[in-house]
């Protein structure tokens, strides 16, 4: 490319960073750095009745969590700001006025009540509801009239007659739109703030954006952007429209879907990777050659090829996300694993935040156990149920083994050697599974199969030599004596 690439993600502080922003910036982020470009955030903060307290922020440090950094913004700098819109008031009224002087826009006094009846007139007489135009060339009287009422304008662009616009998708190819399909447009809102449409246009151009990433409902937006770049002799960016991300019903993934966690802070707050969560989303949409879907940011950036955009809407497979968590969690040291996990143990009061040393050991070593299984950290709450619950509920599956005729037997001789066992380790407990096996001829699950249920509880699990020492040598006993004596042994 003989330019500079320069993408933005472009947040409104109306909300908290979700897996659809989340997905936009780092395809912006993916782009500009695949190409060696700038990756500019800018607050579009103009829709002041929605903004929330904190919505910002949230954007700002989520995006950080997850690995994206950029290389101007409000919180950086840089030599196009200033970086929220609110901020540019001034410079979008510059461009406001040259519209006014050259006819290409106008003001216009209609209420929202007039609006409203010309809209339900429209669709009661079939017509697709658009601005009629009814105060396109006001006399001066007019005017004078309207404003000694008291009205406030709105300002309108002029929408051309018989244009087609067009413009080539870097997704889905060429795009046509018609004036006709548009009625003319407020630019400017009758508190005097810019709409979307207009302020981004005027920020794409001045900062030298050259390519636009961004969501499929955009499309039907970027024709009034066209009209603000021709109406200026601007070139226009290059834009790509990403198809939506669907729930696994092939239902649009929307914030009130209960089935999905929209949020990204919700996925650090459950004890996900950033690792993992950047290259799940980077896979929305978006897919490198071959089979291979695990990758480090590094590599992403390095194979980003935008040509592999997907024509297909995504699916979002939470199952997925969790295998894939769990697989950057298998390859994470130890120390990470547990600092993962711990904070959920001690939110479930399963430990004590000011828990002793000899505490904290043990808990390590129990969240140790299920660093294979651990698919997001909260997880291991329920992972770990039974070393702190010292009453065992046998279900259906447990009971079925322990009525298997070898049991008293096997359990009866184990106990017998624990009861003996001066150090009570993982090593010297599988020692004493083999001399089960030697005294009673059992093997396999006939031997396994019973201990395991007796000592823990469940027909699966972890280690089981390393579960039993983690209980303790009281517990273990305590729990093998009260079964021999329920079944009679």
């Amino acid at each position: 490319m003989t330019k500079e690439v320069r993408v933005r993600y472009a947040p409104s502080p109306t909300g908290h960073l979700h897996i659809g922003n989340a997905r936009t910036a780092l395809f912006n982020y993916l782009y500009a750095k695949h190409f060696d470009g700038k990756f500019i955030i800018r607050i579009e903060d103009t829709d002041e009745k929605r903004n929330v307290e904190g919505g910002e922020e949230s954007q700002l440090k989520f995006l950080k969590w997850l690995g994206v950094e950029w290389d101007e913004g409000a919180d950086v700098g840089g030599n196009y700001g200033p970086y929220r819109q609110m901020e540019r008031l001034d410079i979008y009224n510059q461009y406001v006025n040259e519209l006014l002087e050259r006819g290409l826009a106008y003001k216009c006094y209609m209420t929202e009540e007039e609006l409203e009846q010309e809209r339900e007139e429209q669709i009661a007489n079939s017509q697709a509801p658009k601005y009629g135009g009814k105060h396109r060339n006001l006399t001066p009287e007019q005017i004078a009239a309207y404003e000694a009422e008291g009205r406030k304008p709105s300002i309108r662009f002029r929408v051309p007659d018989n244009v087609t616009y067009t413009f080539e998708d870097m997704v889905r190819g060429t795009i046509k739109f018609e004036s006709s399909d548009f009625g003319d447009w407020v630019i400017v809102k009758k508190n005097g703030v810019p709409t979307y449409n207009f302020a981004v246009a005027i920020d794409d151009h001045l900062m030298n954006i050259t390519h636009v990433l961004r969501g499929e409902e955009h499309i039907s937006n970027t024709p009034k952007q066209l009209m603000i770049y021709e109406a200026f002799g601007w070139e226009a960016p290059t834009f790509g429209h990403m198809t939506l991300i669907l729930n696994e019903d092939r239902k649009k993934l929307s914030k009130r879907d209960s089935h999905i966690i929209q949020f990204i802070e919700q996925y650090k707050n459950l004890g996900y990777l950033p690792e993992a969560l950047f290259n799940f989303i980077t896979l929305l949409g978006w897919s490198p050659v071959g089979e291979e879907e695990i990758f480090a940011k590094e590599k992403l950036i390095e194979i980003f090829n935008p040509e592999r955009l997907s024509t297909s809407p995504a699916i979002f497979d939470v199952q997925k996300l969790k295998w894939m968590n769990n697989e950057y969690i298998k390859a994470s040291d130890l120390d990470k694993v547990i600092e993962l996990a711990m904070p959920h143990l001690i939110e479930a009061g399963r430990l004590s935040a000011d828990m002793d040393e000899e505490t904290k050991e043990w808990a390590e070593k129990v969240i140790g156990l299920y660093r294979e299984q651990l698919r997001y950290g909260q997880e291991i709450v329920e992972l770990t149920e039974m070393f702190f619950n010292k009453e065992i509920a046998y279900d259906e599956e447990a009971k079925n083994v322990l009525a298997e005729e070898q049991v008293p037997e096997v359990l009866q001789v184990f106990t017998d050697k624990l009861i003996h066992l001066e150090e009570f380790n993982k090593d010297t407990i599988k020692d004493q599974i083999k001399a089960t096996q030697k005294e009673t001829g059992h093997r396999g699950k006939k031997l396994f199969m019973p201990i395991r249920v007796a000592t823990t509880g469940q027909t699966h699990g972890p280690e089981l030599p390393l579960a039993i020492e983690l209980l303790g040598k009281e517990l273990i006993v305590e729990r093998l004596d009260k079964l021999l004596k329920d079944i009679g042994a």
